[in-house]
């Protein structure tokens, strides 16, 4: 990488009370001189703030606060700048303008993180933190997010790729100085143990990745059932907003209706699907037909019955087609007449209308689906989807490497697998990564970051 002097908007688009314009490089804090109408910025010291007035041939651009941060002791490790201007997207562009007309060059999104990473700063779990935490929809994913920027993430992959090595270090001595008297020979058997602890290992921070991934995309939730049986008063009563239309009329809902609701640092991704009959009126059939899509996709069905009504036999056909989902079946509308008699798991009463269960079914969603383990070491969880399927492979890696030893193969071909599992492992805090995979990754970023 070139150490050309980058810039870009590092804050949203839009009004606000500052905006913050970036600048990192070699020449950011001469650059920034040059146009700046205060103290000389080459001789402050750095992790300073400084006032001024930002000047174009001697016409005024905006009057601002200059953040200096000086080599390695920055973002980027090299001299960054920090221009704090008034909000609004035509100061701040003006302010980019500037800098460009006298040098800087426009910054790729995600530059400044993966300078960062290249000048190592940061790993690249890190670097994917600074996203997580961007994208953070509640506390729990926000905790596993600042504990990526911390390092657990790198510490708990490098503690798995150095037990690998001590293995991978045991053959290698096998093969090369097989004449060496204190040398133990190593055979299949006892390296056996050895490959079957580390399975263990993947296993349990795969077991643990479930729930890191619920905490940080949230439950794709599926409220179903009959027409009028109250789902779309569930889901307002839970968004604690009129986001669906509630009548009186079968078949309101014609479509989907989403929202996102968060109980207790889990997000559910909530879907109010029209509701299931048959039925020949054409728009409600193809609502219908998605609520059936729907069915498929999610992980966790709200099924709604009506404490009123005894059960039809759409009712039925529904209880037979989730089944096999985890669900919970809610007798909503219990503050009418009993008319439904059921014995069913995992069930809660509920009146949507009077904001009646709510906590209840909140209760038995968590319970579901984080049976506690939100109270476990964070240090043990992984939530990245792209390390899920790293370790995935890595894991898969070393069962190849169990069926060898069980199959009588010779030492050094199971140490392939234990290598290749073991450079798996690098990519994800990208010791092994290729280039093209950093400038995919980072050109997920956003500019200014």
């Amino acid at each position: 990488m070139n150490n050309e002097t980058i810039v870009a908007i590092s804050t949203a688009v839009g009004e606000s009370a500052i905006s913050i314009v970036r600048l990192s490089g070699d020449n950011a804090i001469a650059l920034v001189n040059k146009v700046f109408d205060g103290p000389n910025l080459e001789n402050v010291p750095g992790n300073t703030i400084h006032y001024g007035h930002l000047v174009d041939e001697n016409q005024p651009i905006d009057e601002v606060m200059v953040s200096i941060f000086r080599n390695p002791k920055s973002f980027t490790t090299e001299d960054v700048v920090e221009i704090n201007c008034h909000g609004g997207y035509f100061v701040a562009s003006k302010v980019v303008e500037l800098m460009l007309k006298n040098g800087a060059h426009p910054a790729s999104p995600g530059e400044f993180t993966m300078r960062g990473f290249l000048h190592g700063r940061i790993d690249f779990t890190q670097a994917e933190a600074v996203m997580d935490v961007i994208h953070a929809n509640s506390n729990l994913s926000l905790t596993l997010a600042n504990k990526g920027l911390d390092g657990v993430v790198y510490e708990l992959i490098q503690s798995l790729r150095q037990d690998l090595l001590q293995v991978i270090a045991q053959i290698e001595v096998n093969i090369d100085y097989p004449e060496y008297d204190d040398v133990e020979e190593l055979t299949n058997q006892k390296i056996l143990p050895e490959v079957t602890k580390l399975i263990g290992r993947f296993d349990g921070i795969l077991e643990r990745a479930e729930v890191g991934k619920i905490i940080r995309e949230g439950i794709d939730t599926a409220i179903i059932g009959r027409p009028n049986v109250g789902k779309s008063s569930i889901l307002n009563a839970l968004l604690r907003e009129d986001k669906a239309i509630v009548t009186e009329i079968q078949g309101t809902t014609r479509d989907i209706v989403e929202g996102t609701l968060n109980i207790g640092g889990i997000v559910l991704n909530l879907i109010d699907t029209a509701g299931i009959r048959e039925s020949h009126d054409r728009v409600e059939s193809i609502g219908i037909q998605k609520a059936k899509e729907v069915i498929q996709k999610a992980q966790l069905i709200l099924y709604v019955l009506d404490n009123n009504q005894r059960l039809t036999y759409d009712d039925k056909q529904l209880l037979e087609l989730t089944k096999n989902k985890k669900r919970i079946i809610i007798i909503n509308k219990v503050d009418l007449d009993k008319a439904l008699h059921h014995d069913f798991e995992n069930s809660i009463e509920m009146s949507a209308l009077h904001k009646e269960g709510l906590d209840d079914l909140e209760k038995a969603i968590k319970d579901m689906f984080v049976h506690g383990a939100i109270n476990q070491d964070y240090a043990q969880i992984i939530s990245n989807a792209r390390h899920i399927a790293i370790i995935n492979n890595a894991k898969k890696a070393l069962k190849d490497a169990l069926q060898s030893i069980s199959d009588g193969m010779l030492i050094d071909m199971i140490e392939i697998d234990l290598k290749d599992a073991w450079s798996m492992l690098g990519e994800i805090i990208g010791e092994t990564s290729s280039t093209a995979l950093l400038d995919e990754l980072f050109s997920n970023f956003c500019l200014g970051k």
